[in-house]
């Protein structure tokens, strides 16, 4: 075992990883680290253990378990992320099985083709009204890298898009990591009442939507759980819209930054599903993976004691070197499908082929409507979003 002096996680680096991973995947691919709650906690740099991490049952995601490590400095939002509404992404074994089978059929691959036409109208749809401007400038963000896949998700759900605002201003003050504690937890309240209000609707009159069709389910075997459906709306809400959008404006980012990488999408758009997984392994967004080790485990090499917290960096493995040739290019021939942005295991993310369905339309219509899009300020500085999920608060584009 290895200490570190600096504290994780560290502030995020906008391209080529993070250094402090490489120095301390050259110390020990598993370290013990200090950490922001003024704690300690093992950290993983390499994909081989971080995947091993993730498979591992004796690794719980049951964030409301006190000795779960919870990266955050301010000791009442600790708390309060340890009061969150069970969900199943804090759910461990049979149960989190029986959530995850509950819903799973809603995201197969063939499902999910038939959503195309609708997410390639949606995109039409929005890069219109970025056409009809006279400015020929726009902020990404609003005008496309956000309402895409809130629109999408809303219409997945059953949630009025008119309400867009609301939920949007709601999730991203929780996702940010930042602000009084008081302030998330308003936010909480008030995107609980709303889904609240919104599943008793749709318990007296179903629609044709995911969350009816669980209602159903739920009735048809005979036990309509209110509240499991509000934690599952509140994850698939939140979830839907904000990492495929900050994942849409750093892909946007990272191709228009790279003229050879872009060129080659342009001359070659079968390229575009390959550039998608460069982007997901290159950005990293959903970093890190927190875990409670709920026996001793060992694992690359040391024993990780039950009680304990480790942390599997899903960006520290996309980088490494042992796993990818030349990791700190961003390079759309790569095809790195084998990243674990996703996470791995029963944990990986449900939604990755919705995502995915979204970047490749966004890329490959974006590029093609619009071909002389460009970059309106330089690149050093846009504002990258340092806490919560990575992104970018505001894209500035011309054309």
């Amino acid at each position: 075992m290895s200490e570190t002096e600096a504290t994780f996680p560290p502030k995020r680096c906008p391209f080529g990883g993070q250094p402090e991973y490489q120095r301390l995947r050259e110390q020990e691919t598993i370290s013990k680290v200090p950490t922001v709650d003024g704690g300690t906690t093992w950290w993983a740099t390499n994909r081989a253990d971080v995947k091993a991490i993730l498979a591992d049952p004796r690794f719980s995601s049951n964030r409301h378990d006190p000795k779960f490590p919870v990266l955050l400095a301010d000791p009442a939002a600790r708390q309060q992320n340890r009061r969150l509404t069970p969900s199943m992404v804090t759910m461990d074994g049979a149960e989190h099985a029986a959530a995850r089978r509950a819903v799973i059929g809603e995201f197969t691959v063939k499902r999910l083709a038939a959503l195309r036409p609708r997410v390639q109208e949606i995109v039409d749809g929005f890069i219109d009204e970025m056409l009809a401007t006279e400015e020929r400038s726009a902020d990404l963000v609003k005008a496309l890298s956000l309402p895409v896949p809130s629109l999408v998700i809303c219409e997945l759900l059953g949630v009025p898009y008119a309400d867009h605002e609301f939920f949007q201003a709601r999730s991203a003050k929780l996702i940010s990591g930042i602000g009084p504690a008081a302030e998330r937890q308003m936010a909480i309240d008030e995107l609980r009442a709303y889904l609240d209000r919104l599943l008793i609707a749709k318990e007296a009159e179903p629609g044709d939507d995911l969350l009816s069709r669980q209602i159903e389910k739920q009735r048809a075997e005979g036990d309509l759980d209110h509240e499991h459906l509000i934690g599952l709306a509140f994850l698939l809400l939140i979830g839907g819209h904000e990492t495929t959008a900050n994942m849409i404006s750093l892909g946007v980012v990272g191709l228009l930054d790279d003229p050879a990488q872009l060129a080659a999408i342009k001359a070659d758009p079968d390229k575009i599903p390959m550039a998608v997984e460069e982007s997901l392994r290159y950005f990293s967004i959903a970093d890190p993976i927190p875990r409670l080790a709920t026996e001793d485990v060992e694992v690359g090499g040391v024993t990780v004691k039950a009680g304990e917290g480790i942390i599997a960096s899903a960006l520290a493995a996309n980088f490494d070197p042992g796993a990818f040739t030349d990791a700190a290019e961003f390079d759309v021939e790569r095809g790195a499908r084998s990243h674990v942005t996703f996470g791995y295991g029963p944990h990986q993310c449900l939604g990755q082929n919705l995502a995915r369905l979204e970047l490749e339309i966004v890329f490959e219509t974006l590029f093609r409507r619009i071909p002389e899009l460009r970059l309106a300020t330089p690149i050093e500085d846009i504002a990258f979003k340092d806490k919560g999920v990575y992104g970018i608060h505001e894209l500035p584009v011309v054309w």
